[in-house]
């Protein structure tokens, strides 16, 4: 008999609490772990929010005691290192990472190597021995206070160094155990963040809905965050509200979830040596390669493979963008790029060239690009096209 429905398997997930107020259910829920927490925060910006401060006090209502570890920018291996030294003798009940997708790495990291106590780097991807993490870990809260990275919802810590990697800390025993996803903590973010954030976001979708690796629950939960984001994140650019920030909070945690299973494409594969040699934030990275990156994918799959899976799933997106449901597909994958190359102008994405990335530097970050991303791009691309992604937006 030929199975006509597709095998796959799904990893692990922490348990989701979502929706405006959910914050204030962190108390409650990292009571069920003990006493002694340990925050894990940005430098600066929960510290001082009204958000923050409310629930300061509710912790301390609870009973419960806290130490913080405050990120600032990208997390590296020495950062986590000094982190699990200073903090590894109190052995704390629980782990609560709240913050950016630096924050919710760096928590991931320390709360996996507060009890085993080993250097970070024995465990990171492509550098150094890739010992395999034993564990245990201890239990993680994530709550992020942006929406892009979905990081709540995987089981990767990135890591990385100025100039040197940025590579991943990865094992299904880092996942949280629960993810609290309150819209409300989006509405302090700039315009600026907002959108590097949401594009990431978007990417992520994106690039696991044409995985090689996509199946059909990915495919559903991919559908359904890029068509929030698609409302979403153009309004939440120009103008704060409570509907369009829990569509892009959504969007995001989706994008979490579809990647952990998937795996992603050309853009994450490109960002990961763009966002080690270069001070670019990782988010510009995603928004300023998507349209290209998007294009360039499509003309190698009719060139090369026009039988592959991924380029009516192009022309789906594309019309459900046009709300054509017979636009042709050639059309319907030109309306998707074309958007993508609009939220460029209208979102004000910086170019390369604006962090000091020039002609010079488009071979060594391409030889830097063919990790685990890559690998999953619904086509292999050439250096050439690879190095044509990045030239279109010098």
């Amino acid at each position: 008999m030929i199975d006509i429905f597709p095998s796959f398997s799904i990893a692990r997930l922490p348990r989701i609490e979502f929706g405006s107020g959910a914050l204030s259910r962190l108390p409650d829920i990292a009571a069920g772990y003990g006493r002694d927490l340990l925050l894990v925060t940005g430098q600066r910006s929960l510290v001082e929010s009204a958000a923050g401060k409310r629930l300061f006090a509710q912790l301390a209502q609870r009973g419960l005691s806290w130490q913080q570890v405050r990120v600032s920018g990208e997390p590296s291996p020495g950062f986590v290192d000094a982190s699990v030294t200073t903090w590894r003798d109190r052995r704390f009940d629980c782990v609560v990472g709240i913050g950016g997708g630096s924050a919710l790495d760096a928590a991931k990291a320390i709360a996996g190597l507060l009890l085993p106590g080993n250097p970070v780097l024995e465990h990171l991807e492509g550098v150094g021995p890739e010992l395999p993490y034993l564990g245990p870990s201890t239990p993680l809260i994530a709550v992020p206070t942006t929406a892009g990275t979905g990081s709540e919802a995987t089981k990767n810590a990135v890591l990385s160094v100025p100039g040197g990697f940025k590579k991943s800390f990865r094992d299904d025993r880092l996942v949280a155990e629960w993810a609290i996803v309150d819209p409300d903590l989006l509405a302090t973010c700039p315009p600026e963040l907002i959108a590097a954030n949401g594009l990431d976001a978007f990417t992520q979708l994106l690039e696991s809905f044409v995985s090689t690796r996509a199946n059909p629950l990915t495919d559903a939960l991919a559908r359904s965050g890029i068509m929030a984001a698609r409302t979403a994140l153009p309004a939440l650019h120009r103008q704060q509200s409570a509907t369009a920030r829990a569509q892009m909070a959504y969007a995001s945690l989706l994008s979490g979830i579809c990647l952990a299973q998937t795996g992603l494409g050309a853009v994450h594969g490109l960002a990961s040596p763009l966002g080690a040699f270069f001070p670019i934030p990782h988010g510009v990275v995603c928004g300023t390669l998507l349209a290209s990156a998007t294009a360039s994918n499509i003309a190698a799959l009719e060139a090369r493979e026009p039988d592959n899976p991924a380029l009516p799933k192009y022309a789906e997106i594309g019309r459900r963008f046009a709300m054509q449901k017979g636009l042709n597909g050639p059309d319907a994958r030109r309306f998707l790029v074309d958007t993508l190359r609009h939220w460029e102008l209208e979102l004000a994405l910086p170019r390369l060239s604006a962090y000091g990335i020039g002609q010079a530097d488009l071979s060594r970050v391409v030889a830097g690009s063919r990790g685990s991303s890559m690998q999953t791009n619904p086509i292999v691309l050439s250096d050439a096209e690879l190095s044509g992604i990045l030239a279109a937006r010098l």
